[in-house]
């Protein structure tokens, strides 16, 4: 397992990032999200809570420039099931399973986003918890290399995860211009039993100058009884 602190600190721009695995304890299925930005209308942005989920929201309207990539609605929650990306496809994941479709089903209509040179991959993760069982998926859809033309799908699903393991992908390998895709099958890191540990762990080891939120979730196996942190730059005093 790779130690997901020194993942964060050793790359300035990771991008954005989702986790998904199974507590230290064993007792609860854990999500975490992260966003970064170097633009202006990047770094503007923090996460309310809406409904189960969250979005993302401008911390001064005034100085938001274009919505497109960036409002969006990162974590939704369908009955026992928890949909967490890095963008709209959400909502695609959301409406999918809604007409009985699967995760990879439903994604299928979707693509790297529209932002070249990087197109930017879209992750996605999906946590299903049932009857004392959890599993969970994780997908990412992006460019081959940098061409446009052609669209690279992968999906990987972890049945049963066990205690204290989890996987880690992210949007970009490191800083660049463009910015390089992640490659690979998601990182196995480790996961703290404590939710504030494991929260304070995240946003310590992100890049100071370019970390803008982050959201953390951890659901009782047992009960579905969840517990959630948000942790915003632009409001720390009041988030954290």
């Amino acid at each position: 397992m790779l130690s997901l602190e020194q993942e964060l600190k050793s790359n300035t721009y990771p991008g954005r990032g989702i986790v998904l695995g199974r507590s230290a304890d064993g007792n609860s299925a854990v999500a975490a999200y992260f966003i970064m930005g170097r633009s202006v209308n990047s770094r503007n942005r923090i996460f309310v809570e809406q409904d189960e989920g969250i979005r993302t929201e401008a911390f001064d309207p005034s100085k938001m420039e274009d919505p497109s990539l960036i409002i969006y609605a990162p974590v939704r929650v369908l009955g026992n099931q928890t949909i967490v990306t890095n963008g709209d496809q959400t909502d695609t994941i959301y409406e999918g399973i809604g007409r009985q479709l699967t995760f990879e089903q439903s994604l299928r209509s979707r693509e790297f986003e529209p932002d070249g040179p990087n197109y930017t991959p879209r992750i996605s993760g999906i946590m299903r918890i049932e009857g004392g069982r959890y599993h969970f998926a994780m997908s990412i859809l992006k460019s081959d290399n940098g061409d446009p033309s052609s669209c690279i799908r992968n999906t990987f699903t972890y049945e049963n995860p066990k205690a204290g393991r989890g996987r880690f992908i992210h949007t970009y390998m490191h800083d660049g211009s463009p910015l390089p895709s992640f490659q690979g099958e998601p990182k196995e890191i480790a996961i703290d039993k404590d939710i504030d540990g494991f929260t304070e762990m995240i946003w310590s080891s992100l890049n100071e100058e370019n970390k803008v939120s982050l959201f953390v979730r951890y659901i009782d196996i047992s009960t579905g009884k969840y517990e959630t942190r948000i942790v915003n730059k632009e409001l720390l005093k009041n988030s954290f």
